[in-house]
C-alpha cells in the first residue's frame, strides 16, 4: 500500500467553531434590526419583485428589499406615493420592508427619474441574489492531503422551503503527490436569521460526495525510473457552513465524514454570477 488508510468520520472541532460564531453574529445581527422599526413616506422612484426605491420628501433616495412575506398592495407604480414599514437591514443602505402602503396614485405627483448609481448598484445585486439559477466559480485549498482546489457550481431553487437549495458542484485538485476529481450533489439550508436579500446571509449544507484520488511517488535507482501509484475511489457524506454576500462572493468550510482519501477539511472561496 501507498500510505495507511485512515477514517475522516470524526466532525471537525474548526467546522463547529465556524457554525457557532456564525449562528450567534447572525442572532446578534437580527436582534438589532427589530429594534429599529420605522415608517417612511416617499414617491417610487424604482420597483421591482425584490426592490422599491423611494424618492424622500429631502430628495434623498431610500433603498428597500421586499421578501416573500412584506405587505404591500397588488401592484406598485412609479410616481406613486407610498408609506412603508421596515426595520433595518445588514447594511445601512438597505431597509427591510415590512408593510407598504399606497398613499396616492402614479398621477399626482411627478417623478425624478435620476436614481443615484450606488442605489442601482445595490438594486442589480439583490435581483442577482434572488435567481433561481446561478452559476458559480470557487477555488480553496484541501488538508490531509494537501492539495489546491478550483471547481464549478450550479445553485438552483428554493426547492419546498425559501430557504433550501440544491447545489451541485465539481472541483479538481492537485498536490504534490495526490491529485483530485470530486463530485458533490449538495442540498444547501440558508439559515433564517438574518434577511434573504441582506448584505450577507449564513447556511449549513450536506450531501454525498463522490471522490476520485491518485496518489503518486517517483523515484530513481540506477538509472531507472520507479512509479509507485494507486487510484482511490470512495462516496462520503460531506458537511458545509458558510457565509455568502449580496455582491455573489461565497467562502465556506466543508468536511468529508465517512470517506478514507478525501480532504478533511477543505476552505473555499466563490462568486455567484
Amino acid at each position: 500500500m501507498l500510505m495507511n488508510r485512515r477514517s475522516n468520520s470524526r466532525f471537525p472541532a474548526s467546522i463547529v467553531c465556524f457554525l457557532t460564531a456564525i449562528g450567534l453574529l447572525a442572532i446578534h445581527t437580527r436582534s438589532l434590526s427589530a429594534q429599529d422599526e420605522t415608517t417612511l413616506r416617499g414617491t417610487i422612484s424604482s420597483v421591482s419583485r425584490n426592490t422599491l426605491t423611494l424618492r424622500l420628501s429631502n430628495g434623498q433616495y431610500q433603498l428597500f428589499s421586499m421578501e416573500r412575506n412584506t405587505i404591500k398592495p397588488t401592484s406598485l407604480a412609479v410616481g406613486s406615493e407610498v408609506r412603508v414599514t421596515s426595520s433595518a437591514g445588514d447594511d445601512p443602505g438597505v431597509r427591510v420592508a415590512k408593510q407598504i402602503t399606497l398613499a396616492s396614485s402614479p398621477e399626482q405627483t411627478t417623478v425624478d427619474p435620476v436614481i443615484p448609481a450606488e442605489v442601482r448598484r445595490v438594486e442589480r445585486d439583490i435581483e442577482r441574489q434572488a435567481r433561481r439559477f446561478q452559476l458559480g466559480l470557487r477555488a480553496g485549498v484541501g488538508l490531509d492531503p494537501e492539495l489546491l482546489l478550483i471547481g464549478t457550481q450550479i445553485q438552483i431553487g428554493p426547492f419546498f422551503n425559501r430557504d433550501v437549495f440544491f447545489r451541485p458542484n465539481v472541483e479538481f485538485g492537485w498536490g504534490e503527490v495526490t491529485a483530485l476529481f470530486a463530485l458533490s450533489p449538495e442540498i444547501i439550508y440558508r439559515l433564517p436569521i438574518s434577511s434573504r436579500n441582506g448584505r450577507w446571509s449564513t447556511y449549513v449544507g450536506a450531501g454525498p460526495g463522490f471522490n476520485f484520488l491518485h496518489q503518486n511517488f517517483e523515484r530513481r535507482e540506477g538509472g531507472q525510473r520507479i512509479d509507485f501509484g494507486e487510484f482511490h475511489s470512495d462516496v462520503g457524506l460531506n458537511i458545509l457552513g458558510g457565509i455568502r454576500y449580496r455582491s455573489g462572493l461565497f467562502t465556506e468550510f466543508r468536511t468529508s465524514v465517512y470517506s478514507e482519501t478525501s480532504p478533511t477539511l477543505r476552505l473555499i472561496v466563490g462568486y455567484n454570477f
